[in-house]
Protein backbone atom coordinates (compact mmCIF):
# COMPACT_ATOMS: atom_id res chain seq x y z
CA UNK A 1 0.00 0.00 0.00
CA UNK A 2 1.09 3.39 -0.75
CA UNK A 3 0.42 6.39 1.86
CA UNK A 4 1.99 10.14 2.40
CA UNK A 5 2.95 9.30 6.02
CA UNK A 6 3.18 6.06 7.97
CA UNK A 7 3.14 6.30 11.53
CA UNK A 8 4.50 3.58 13.89
CA UNK A 9 2.54 3.64 16.95
CA UNK A 10 -1.05 4.32 18.19
CA UNK A 11 -0.41 6.06 21.35
CA UNK A 12 -1.38 10.19 21.92
CA UNK A 13 1.48 11.11 19.43
CA UNK A 14 0.54 8.92 16.85
CA UNK A 15 -3.44 9.41 16.86
CA UNK A 16 -3.11 12.90 17.12
CA UNK A 17 -0.35 13.72 14.42
CA UNK A 18 -2.57 11.45 11.79
CA UNK A 19 -5.20 13.52 12.98
CA UNK A 20 -3.95 16.97 12.53
CA UNK A 21 -2.41 15.91 9.40
CA UNK A 22 -5.95 14.90 8.25
CA UNK A 23 -7.14 18.03 8.78
CA UNK A 24 -4.96 19.72 6.62
CA UNK A 25 -5.72 16.81 3.85
CA UNK A 26 -2.39 14.55 4.34
CA UNK A 27 -3.13 10.93 4.50
CA UNK A 28 -1.53 8.59 6.89
CA UNK A 29 -1.62 4.90 7.92
CA UNK A 30 -0.82 4.39 11.85
CA UNK A 31 0.46 0.82 12.99
CA UNK A 32 0.24 -0.75 16.49
CA UNK A 33 1.89 -4.05 17.49
CA UNK A 34 -1.64 -4.17 21.02
CA UNK A 35 -4.73 -4.55 20.22
CA UNK A 36 -7.44 -1.91 20.12
CA UNK A 37 -9.03 -2.57 23.56
CA UNK A 38 -5.41 -2.58 25.42
CA UNK A 39 -4.67 0.95 24.49
CA UNK A 40 -8.10 2.08 25.33
CA UNK A 41 -8.04 0.41 28.62
CA UNK A 42 -4.33 1.28 30.08
CA UNK A 43 -4.33 3.42 32.75
CA UNK A 44 -1.32 5.94 32.86
CA UNK A 45 -1.83 9.68 34.36
CA UNK A 46 -3.18 12.15 32.58
CA UNK A 47 -2.08 16.03 33.70
CA UNK A 48 -2.63 18.23 30.32
CA UNK A 49 -1.15 21.62 30.28
CA UNK A 50 -2.73 24.62 28.68
CA UNK A 51 -0.98 24.08 25.48
CA UNK A 52 -2.15 20.55 25.22
CA UNK A 53 -5.93 21.24 26.10
CA UNK A 54 -5.69 24.00 23.49
CA UNK A 55 -4.24 21.26 20.45
CA UNK A 56 -6.86 19.07 21.42
CA UNK A 57 -9.76 21.79 21.22
CA UNK A 58 -8.51 23.20 18.16
CA UNK A 59 -7.77 19.33 16.81
CA UNK A 60 -11.91 19.22 17.31
CA UNK A 61 -11.43 15.99 19.80
CA UNK A 62 -11.99 18.35 23.67
CA UNK A 63 -15.46 17.90 24.33
CA UNK A 64 -15.16 15.31 26.50
CA UNK A 65 -12.05 16.42 28.32
CA UNK A 66 -13.80 19.55 29.02
CA UNK A 67 -17.34 18.12 29.75
CA UNK A 68 -15.27 15.37 32.16
CA UNK A 69 -12.18 16.43 32.54
CA UNK A 70 -10.74 17.90 36.14
CA UNK A 71 -9.79 21.75 35.88
CA UNK A 72 -7.27 22.76 38.12
CA UNK A 73 -6.03 26.42 38.81
CA UNK A 74 -3.42 24.99 41.66
CA UNK A 75 -1.86 22.09 43.46
CA UNK A 76 0.30 21.75 46.90
CA UNK A 77 3.41 21.27 47.84
CA UNK A 78 3.68 19.46 51.39
CA UNK A 79 5.95 19.25 53.45
CA UNK A 80 7.69 20.28 57.27
CA UNK A 81 4.06 19.29 58.27
CA UNK A 82 2.13 21.97 56.15
CA UNK A 83 1.07 22.72 53.04
CA UNK A 84 1.57 25.15 50.84
CA UNK A 85 -0.71 26.32 47.21
CA UNK A 86 0.74 26.80 43.99
CA UNK A 87 -1.68 28.74 42.19
CA UNK A 88 -1.12 28.23 38.99
CA UNK A 89 -3.86 30.83 37.49
CA UNK A 90 -3.13 33.77 39.61
CA UNK A 91 0.66 33.44 38.78
CA UNK A 92 0.65 32.53 35.61
CA UNK A 93 -3.30 33.00 34.02
CA UNK A 94 -3.63 29.46 33.04
CA UNK A 95 -4.33 25.98 34.70
CA UNK A 96 -4.02 22.51 33.97
CA UNK A 97 -6.63 19.16 33.39
CA UNK A 98 -6.39 16.18 34.82
CA UNK A 99 -7.53 13.78 32.57
CA UNK A 100 -6.07 10.30 31.60
CA UNK A 101 -4.07 9.16 29.15
CA UNK A 102 -6.60 6.60 28.08
CA UNK A 103 -9.61 8.97 27.81
CA UNK A 104 -7.09 10.95 25.50
CA UNK A 105 -6.35 7.80 23.43
CA UNK A 106 -10.47 7.16 23.40
CA UNK A 107 -11.24 10.31 21.96
CA UNK A 108 -8.61 10.40 19.41
CA UNK A 109 -9.34 6.56 17.68
CA UNK A 110 -13.27 7.68 17.53
CA UNK A 111 -12.30 10.74 15.77
CA UNK A 112 -9.86 8.48 13.44
CA UNK A 113 -12.83 6.20 12.66
CA UNK A 114 -15.01 8.90 11.91
CA UNK A 115 -13.08 10.42 9.90
CA UNK A 116 -12.33 7.08 8.02
CA UNK A 117 -9.09 6.88 9.15
CA UNK A 118 -6.60 3.64 8.54
CA UNK A 119 -5.32 1.95 11.93
CA UNK A 120 -3.73 -1.36 12.23
CA UNK A 121 -4.44 -2.80 15.04
CA UNK A 122 -2.33 -6.30 16.65
CA UNK A 123 0.02 -6.21 14.03
CA UNK A 124 3.85 -7.70 13.95
CA UNK A 125 7.03 -8.10 13.00
CA UNK A 126 7.23 -4.21 12.11
CA UNK A 127 10.62 -3.38 10.48
CA UNK A 128 11.65 -0.86 8.55
CA UNK A 129 13.30 -0.42 5.04
CA UNK A 130 14.88 2.53 2.89
CA UNK A 131 14.49 5.28 5.65
CA UNK A 132 17.81 6.73 3.01
CA UNK A 133 15.63 7.14 -0.04
CA UNK A 134 12.97 9.38 -0.58
CA UNK A 135 10.47 6.69 -0.40
CA UNK A 136 10.57 4.52 3.21
CA UNK A 137 8.57 1.79 3.68
CA UNK A 138 7.35 0.31 6.69
CA UNK A 139 6.84 -3.75 7.02
CA UNK A 140 4.89 -5.90 9.16
CA UNK A 141 2.22 -9.03 9.38
CA UNK A 142 -1.55 -9.02 10.60
CA UNK A 143 -3.90 -11.95 10.35
CA UNK A 144 -1.01 -14.27 9.62
CA UNK A 145 -0.59 -11.93 5.85
CA UNK A 146 2.58 -9.57 5.62
CA UNK A 147 2.43 -6.10 4.83
CA UNK A 148 4.29 -3.70 3.17
CA UNK A 149 3.49 0.17 3.12
CA UNK A 150 5.50 3.14 0.90
CA UNK A 151 5.31 6.17 2.15
CA UNK A 152 7.05 9.80 1.93
CA UNK A 153 7.73 9.92 5.29
CA UNK A 154 7.79 7.55 8.65
CA UNK A 155 7.08 8.87 11.99
CA UNK A 156 8.34 6.26 14.91
CA UNK A 157 5.78 7.32 18.03
CA UNK A 158 6.18 3.89 19.14
CA UNK A 159 7.69 4.41 22.31
CA UNK A 160 10.46 3.49 24.34
CA UNK A 161 10.99 0.29 23.12
CA UNK A 162 9.60 0.68 19.64
CA UNK A 163 11.45 -0.35 16.96
CA UNK A 164 12.25 2.65 15.23
CA UNK A 165 15.09 4.59 17.36
CA UNK A 166 17.37 1.60 17.10
CA UNK A 167 16.47 2.20 13.23
CA UNK A 168 18.02 5.32 13.35
CA UNK A 169 21.75 5.53 11.91
CA UNK A 170 24.21 5.33 15.13
CA UNK A 171 26.50 7.86 13.79
CA UNK A 172 26.39 11.16 14.81
CA UNK A 173 24.08 10.12 17.45
CA UNK A 174 23.96 10.97 21.48
CA UNK A 175 21.83 9.52 23.62
CA UNK A 176 21.67 11.21 27.06
CA UNK A 177 19.83 9.30 30.16
CA UNK A 178 19.86 9.20 34.06
CA UNK A 179 18.55 6.02 35.95
CA UNK A 180 16.90 7.32 39.05
CA UNK A 181 17.48 5.14 42.59
CA UNK A 182 13.57 4.73 43.07
CA UNK A 183 10.46 4.10 41.54
CA UNK A 184 7.00 4.87 42.52
CA UNK A 185 4.57 2.66 43.56
CA UNK A 186 1.16 3.68 42.09
CA UNK A 187 -2.60 2.29 43.15
CA UNK A 188 -5.72 3.09 41.74
CA UNK A 189 -8.70 3.31 44.70
CA UNK A 190 -12.26 3.39 44.19
CA UNK A 191 -13.09 6.20 46.49
CA UNK A 192 -13.97 9.81 46.54
CA UNK A 193 -11.40 12.20 45.74
CA UNK A 194 -8.99 13.23 48.93
CA UNK A 195 -8.41 17.00 47.93
CA UNK A 196 -9.52 18.94 45.28
CA UNK A 197 -6.13 19.54 43.85
CA UNK A 198 -3.07 17.02 43.59
CA UNK A 199 -1.27 17.64 46.34
CA UNK A 200 2.76 16.48 46.05
CA UNK A 201 4.48 16.08 49.26
CA UNK A 202 8.34 15.22 50.61
CA UNK A 203 8.94 13.42 53.75
CA UNK A 204 11.75 11.48 55.54
CA UNK A 205 10.32 8.50 54.20
CA UNK A 206 9.65 9.58 50.71
CA UNK A 207 7.88 11.02 47.89
CA UNK A 208 3.99 10.63 48.16
CA UNK A 209 1.71 12.22 44.99
CA UNK A 210 -2.57 12.66 45.75
CA UNK A 211 -4.10 12.46 42.30
CA UNK A 212 -7.05 11.67 40.81
CA UNK A 213 -9.22 10.14 38.45
CA UNK A 214 -12.84 10.75 38.03
CA UNK A 215 -14.82 12.01 41.24
CA UNK A 216 -15.18 7.94 42.26
CA UNK A 217 -11.43 6.71 41.41
CA UNK A 218 -8.24 8.40 43.11
CA UNK A 219 -4.33 8.08 41.87
CA UNK A 220 -2.55 7.32 44.84
CA UNK A 221 1.48 7.27 44.52
CA UNK A 222 4.72 6.93 46.65
CA UNK A 223 7.87 6.58 46.42
CA UNK A 224 9.84 3.35 46.77
CA UNK A 225 12.40 0.51 45.94
CA UNK A 226 12.22 0.32 41.80
CA UNK A 227 13.00 -3.52 42.38
CA UNK A 228 10.14 -4.19 45.28
CA UNK A 229 7.55 -5.95 44.39
CA UNK A 230 3.68 -5.67 44.89
CA UNK A 231 3.23 -8.59 46.33
CA UNK A 232 5.06 -7.57 49.39
CA UNK A 233 2.55 -4.73 50.04
CA UNK A 234 -0.85 -5.51 50.99
CA UNK A 235 -3.40 -3.02 51.55
CA UNK A 236 -3.27 -2.12 55.24
CA UNK A 237 1.04 -1.50 54.64
CA UNK A 238 -0.18 0.87 51.34
CA UNK A 239 -2.53 2.67 53.64
CA UNK A 240 -0.12 2.94 56.72
CA UNK A 241 2.65 4.41 54.73
CA UNK A 242 0.32 7.30 52.82
CA UNK A 243 -1.09 8.21 56.40
CA UNK A 244 2.68 9.11 57.40
CA UNK A 245 4.07 10.57 54.70
CA UNK A 246 0.93 12.68 53.69
CA UNK A 247 -1.11 13.54 56.51
CA UNK A 248 -0.24 16.31 59.43
CA UNK A 249 -1.52 17.72 62.32
CA UNK A 250 -4.42 19.76 60.87
CA UNK A 251 -7.31 17.04 60.40
CA UNK A 252 -6.89 16.13 57.09
CA UNK A 253 -6.49 12.98 55.90
CA UNK A 254 -6.52 10.89 52.64
CA UNK A 255 -9.67 9.02 51.70
CA UNK A 256 -9.22 5.01 51.49
CA UNK A 257 -11.40 2.48 49.34
CA UNK A 258 -11.02 -0.61 47.39
CA UNK A 259 -7.67 -0.61 45.77
CA UNK A 260 -7.81 -2.46 42.60
CA UNK A 261 -4.74 -1.49 40.94
CA UNK A 262 -1.18 -1.72 42.37
CA UNK A 263 1.79 -1.12 40.04
CA UNK A 264 5.91 -0.23 40.41
CA UNK A 265 7.28 2.09 37.73
CA UNK A 266 10.82 2.66 37.61
CA UNK A 267 12.02 6.84 36.86
CA UNK A 268 14.63 7.74 34.20
CA UNK A 269 15.55 11.12 32.37
CA UNK A 270 16.81 9.54 28.78
CA UNK A 271 16.67 11.73 25.54
CA UNK A 272 17.90 10.73 22.15
CA UNK A 273 19.12 12.92 19.35
CA UNK A 274 18.94 14.02 16.75
CA UNK A 275 14.76 13.03 16.64
CA UNK A 276 15.55 13.08 12.58
CA UNK A 277 17.34 10.83 9.77
CA UNK A 278 16.27 11.41 6.06
CA UNK A 279 12.84 10.88 5.99
CA UNK A 280 12.15 9.39 9.36
CA UNK A 281 11.24 11.24 12.53
CA UNK A 282 10.83 10.56 16.28
CA UNK A 283 8.04 11.89 18.19
CA UNK A 284 7.04 11.59 22.16
CA UNK A 285 8.77 8.44 23.85
CA UNK A 286 10.30 7.32 21.18
CA UNK A 287 12.88 10.06 21.86
CA UNK A 288 12.77 10.85 25.62
CA UNK A 289 11.63 10.34 28.50
CA UNK A 290 10.97 12.07 31.97
CA UNK A 291 10.04 11.03 35.07
CA UNK A 292 6.64 11.68 35.86
CA UNK A 293 6.90 14.25 38.83
CA UNK A 294 6.75 17.43 36.51
CA UNK A 295 3.79 15.70 34.79
CA UNK A 296 5.65 16.23 31.30
CA UNK A 297 5.93 13.04 29.03
CA UNK A 298 2.26 13.48 26.55
CA UNK A 299 2.68 17.08 26.78
CA UNK A 300 6.23 16.59 25.37
CA UNK A 301 4.64 14.26 22.81
CA UNK A 302 1.66 16.32 21.72
CA UNK A 303 4.45 19.00 21.12
CA UNK A 304 6.51 16.88 19.18
CA UNK A 305 3.25 16.09 16.73
CA UNK A 306 2.39 19.46 16.74
CA UNK A 307 5.85 20.73 15.40
CA UNK A 308 5.82 17.63 13.22
CA UNK A 309 2.19 18.35 11.57
CA UNK A 310 3.19 21.72 11.04
CA UNK A 311 6.29 20.81 9.39
CA UNK A 312 4.54 18.07 7.16
CA UNK A 313 1.92 20.72 6.17
CA UNK A 314 4.56 23.07 4.48
CA UNK A 315 6.14 20.37 2.71
CA UNK A 316 3.19 19.37 1.59
CA UNK A 317 1.58 22.89 0.56
CA UNK A 318 4.89 24.67 -0.58
CA UNK A 319 7.26 21.77 -1.34
CA UNK A 320 9.52 23.49 1.55
CA UNK A 321 11.77 21.45 3.86
CA UNK A 322 12.72 24.25 6.43
CA UNK A 323 10.43 23.77 9.32
CA UNK A 324 10.76 19.72 8.34
CA UNK A 325 14.89 19.87 8.65
CA UNK A 326 14.46 22.20 11.73
CA UNK A 327 12.25 19.95 13.42
CA UNK A 328 15.00 18.22 16.09
CA UNK A 329 16.62 21.88 16.88
CA UNK A 330 13.13 22.76 18.04
CA UNK A 331 11.69 20.02 19.38
CA UNK A 332 14.69 20.17 21.32
CA UNK A 333 14.64 22.93 23.49
CA UNK A 334 11.35 22.13 24.55
CA UNK A 335 12.50 18.78 25.18
CA UNK A 336 14.96 19.95 27.67
CA UNK A 337 12.97 22.67 29.55
CA UNK A 338 11.00 19.88 30.67
CA UNK A 339 13.49 17.62 30.85
CA UNK A 340 15.37 20.17 33.50
CA UNK A 341 12.22 20.79 35.44
CA UNK A 342 11.07 17.27 35.77
CA UNK A 343 14.71 16.30 37.08
CA UNK A 344 14.63 19.65 39.30
CA UNK A 345 11.03 18.34 40.57
CA UNK A 346 12.37 14.69 41.57
CA UNK A 347 15.47 15.87 42.95
CA UNK A 348 13.63 18.70 45.27
CA UNK A 349 11.20 16.09 46.29
CA UNK A 350 12.33 12.87 46.28
CA UNK A 351 14.19 11.18 49.40
CA UNK A 352 18.14 10.16 48.22
CA UNK A 353 19.21 7.15 50.49
CA UNK A 354 22.75 8.18 49.93
CA UNK A 355 22.31 11.76 50.59
CA UNK A 356 24.19 13.79 53.04
CA UNK A 357 23.07 15.63 56.44
CA UNK A 358 24.35 18.66 54.45
CA UNK A 359 22.54 17.68 51.19
CA UNK A 360 18.88 17.45 52.93
CA UNK A 361 19.15 20.43 54.43
CA UNK A 362 20.19 22.20 51.54
CA UNK A 363 16.93 20.27 49.82
CA UNK A 364 14.65 21.58 53.03
CA UNK A 365 15.93 25.11 52.36
CA UNK A 366 15.39 25.21 48.85
CA UNK A 367 11.64 24.07 49.42
CA UNK A 368 11.13 27.26 51.84
CA UNK A 369 12.83 28.67 49.29
CA UNK A 370 10.13 27.94 46.72
CA UNK A 371 7.07 28.46 48.58
CA UNK A 372 8.65 32.06 50.00
CA UNK A 373 9.05 33.91 46.86
CA UNK A 374 7.01 34.68 44.49
CA UNK A 375 9.52 34.75 42.11
CA UNK A 376 10.36 31.53 42.36
CA UNK A 377 6.92 29.87 42.92
CA UNK A 378 6.07 31.48 39.17
CA UNK A 379 8.64 29.73 37.63
CA UNK A 380 7.78 26.81 39.08
CA UNK A 381 4.27 27.47 38.28
CA UNK A 382 5.23 28.72 34.20
CA UNK A 383 7.33 25.49 33.98
CA UNK A 384 4.14 23.30 35.15
CA UNK A 385 1.38 24.64 33.09
CA UNK A 386 3.67 24.97 30.45
CA UNK A 387 3.11 28.81 29.75
CA UNK A 388 6.52 28.97 28.03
Amino acid sequence: MKTQVAIIGAGPAGLLLSHLLHLRGVESVVIETRSRADIEATIRAGVLEQGTMDILSEAGVGERMRAEGALHHGFELAFGGQRHRVDLHGLTGKSITVYPQHEVIKDLVAARLAAGGDLRFEVGAVSLKDIDTGKPGVSFTQGGERYAIEADFVVGCDGFHGVTRPSMPGEGRQDFQRVYPFGWFGILVESAPSSEELIYARHERGFALVSTRSPTVQRLYFQCDPADHVDNWSDDRIWNELHLRLENNDGWKVNEGKIFQKGIIGMRSFVSTPMQHGRLFLAGDAAHIVPPTGAKGMNLAISDVRILSEGLDSFYRTGGEALLNGYTETALKRVWRAEYFSWWMTSMLHTFQDASAFERQVQRAELDNVVASRAMMTALAENYVGAF
